[in-house]
This record gives structure tokens, sequence and C-alpha cells, in this order.
């Protein structure tokens, strides 16, 4: 059975559609414990957001229960093409929503609480809060107001480069501190490679979570 939506919070996307080269395999369908990692992420963000939407450019093997959101743009353009795509479908939808909470496919043991962190620092409808942790920020992981969708869509047609944080440059944004978990483990801990891979699952055996 599908996890409960939060009916309140902000719609969010899971960014699945990276190459994932380190990983040598669709880091989305990778086991982790007993879930994929996409199964992962969604459990984590159900109760946090209105809905989830998965972007990545086919709906193969996703779970029926989310919607697949493909990029708008051509060819792998990084996350921002990702978050784009989910911003340029929620002013198709109008959605009633200020902002879309984006997390990537590879942080499985994302905070429970992130969606009401974040959410508790916005104060305009155009802020960008996104995290950060032991000393490392996160630009992927926060929330994207949708009045960005143009000036987004026109920075990836234009921009020489693709760096998230170039284009956060061009806009007021803040982070939200996240601390370790008591075993002193990033909250944001991503897969990219088998090891990392090795390590989660020490951790889901051990721990149970």
């Amino acid at each position: 059975m599908a996890t409960p939506f939060n009916k309140t919070g902000f719609p969010g996307l899971i960014l699945a559609g990276g190459a994932s080269r380190r990983m040598g395999e669709d880091k989305a369908l990778v086991k982790l414990g007993e879930k994929t990692l996409i199964e992962h992420a969604a459990s984590r963000l159900c109760p946090q957001v209105s809905e989830v939407w998965i972007n990545r450019m086919h709906a193969a093997h996703m779970p029926s229960d989310y919607l697949v959101i493909p990029d708008t743009l051509e060819g792998r353009q990084g996350p921002l093409a990702g978050i784009l795509a989910g911003l340029s479908f929620m002013k198709r939808r109008n959605h009633t929503a200020t902002h879309l909470l984006s997390v990537p496919i590879d942080t499985p043991f994302m905070p429970a609480d992130l969606a009401t962190r974040l959410a508790g620092q916005l104060q305009t409808a155009s802020d960008i809060v996104l995290a950060q942790s032991m000393g490392r920020q996160h630009p992927v992981i926060g929330l994207w107001p949708v009045s960005l969708w143009e000036d987004l869509a026109a920075w990836l047609r234009g921009a020489d480069t693709r760096r998230v944080f170039d284009y956060l440059a061009r806009h007021p944004h803040h982070f939200v501190d996240f601390e370790a978990y008591g075993d002193e483990q990033d909250p944001f801990f991503n897969i990219n490679s088998p090891a990392d891979l090795a390590w989660a699952q020490d951790r889901v055996e051990q721990q149970g979570s």
C-alpha cells in the first residue's frame, strides 16, 4: 500500500534522470534492503508533500502510484532541467502551491521533517530555500518557487554552464542547516557508487532504517 500523502504540503519531485555513470546502473532501480532507491525516496517524501512526481525520461519500471514528468529540454542538462520540468508542469496545471520541493534519487535517509523545516524559512512566494548539513550545501534539495520557471528556462537555453550554484548566484536564496543523525551520519548521505551502496546496505541491516 502506498504511503499516504500530506494533503497540506507542496508537491515533491524526485530527480531520477541522471546517467548514473559511477554506479554503473540505473540508480532508481538499485535495491537498498527490500526496496529500490525510488521506493525509498517516495516513501520518505509522501508524508511530507501533497503529491510525488518522478523526473525521468520514461516511466518504465517506475511505481504506478507516481506521475513521471520528463525533461522539457532536449539532452541531459542536469538537475536544473528536471526542476524546470516540475515547475513547468505546475504552471500548466495552474497548481495552487507556490513552491516545488525537489530531492535527488540517491538520498535514501533524508529527514522526515525536510519539508516542514524548509517551509518554515519561507518569507515570500519567490524565496528559494535549500538544505545543508555537516558543512555541505545541497543545492538540489529544497523549495523552488513556481515563479522562476520562465527565468530558469531562458537561463538553461542560453547559459554556458548548467551548474546549480551558478544559477543560484542570480537569485536570493538561503540554506537551512540539518544536524547529523545520532551516529554522526549525514542526513543527506548520497549513493553515487557501489561502495556508497555497500555502506548504506550495512546501515539498513544494522539499524533497520
